[in-house]
């Protein structure tokens, strides 16, 4: 496997996402939402910059994820519908690489995304910090320029580092349809790990009980990487949780990206 092969995978792929109109749409959506969220703090007295900031993360959070599963699942599936798979793999490039680097090309696309959208955040951030009085300053919980609200804007994009890579999971399998469905099914339900973990004591099956459980033990946690009310409201958090969460999201990311070459490699397009 040549890395060199999967780079140049990827800037292609990063070119390709970059001239999708429905990319720069979502992209535009994402920074309307950023600055309409200054125009609806004013109507929340004390409020405002919380609203701002949560509407901000929000924003990021919703979009990356769309981008994430609409461009995702069309990774490999694209190809596949078109045939331009066949003269993709005609030229010195393994199956492996053409996964990893259209998957890398992706995230560098999210990582751009991200970037613009946090630069706008922090612009509306910037001028709302400027034009309040004094007074209204001293009683927010945290300054309008948080810094630690960049551990949220990282795990935002740790989390969908991983639901692109289950979407190029499905993609080597299903068709695209079936892929966004199963994305975003395994996306929600890793929102509501905790109760899958305390299913069985609201219900009299030993049987679902099992199931949730084991559920709960396979299927991603996104809820970890979700900690916007804690930046929000400025509770601290740990470098430990950093460290483990981005632990936790690179092993489960490797893990699908090991199934999808594998699977992908397996594929008869005869």
């Amino acid at each position: 496997m040549s890395l060199a092969t999967i780079g140049r995978v990827a800037v292609a792929m990063f070119r390709e996402t970059v001239r999708d109109r429905v990319l720069y749409a979502l992209v535009a959506f994402a920074v309307v939402v950023i600055g309409a969220s200054l125009l609806i703090s004013r109507l929340t007295a004390g409020q405002d910059v919380k609203i701002i900031k949560d509407l901000g993360l929000a924003a990021m959070s919703m979009i990356g994820v769309f981008i994430a599963i609409f461009i995702g699942i069309g990774l490999v599936s694209k190809e596949v519908e078109k045939r331009s798979v066949y003269s993709l793999l005609a030229k010195p490039v393994r199956r492996s690489e053409l996964v990893l680097g259209k998957y890398a090309g992706l995230v560098l696309t999210l990582a751009v995304n991200i970037v613009v959208m946090t630069i706008v955040w922090y612009i509306v951030l910037s001028y709302y910090d400027w034009t309040v009085p004094d007074s209204l300053r001293r009683s927010w919980e945290a300054p309008a320029l948080d810094a630690r609200m960049l551990v949220a804007v990282y795990l935002v994009f740790l989390q969908l580092m991983l639901v692109t890579v289950i979407a190029l999971f499905f993609s080597t399998f299903s068709s695209p349809m079936l892929s966004a469905l199963f994305t975003f099914a395994l996306y929600v339900a890793g929102h509501f790990s905790a109760d899958l973990r305390n299913f069985e004591a609201v219900v009299d099956s030993p049987v679902a009980g099992g199931v949730a459980r084991a559920l709960y033990y396979v299927l991603p946690n996104m809820a970890l990487f979700d900690v916007k009310s804690a930046v929000v409201h400025a509770r601290p958090v740990s470098l430990g949780y950093v460290a483990t969460t981005t632990a936790y999201g690179l092993l489960y990311a490797a893990a699908f990206a090991l199934a999808s070459v594998v699977i992908f490699s397996r594929r008869d397009f005869k």
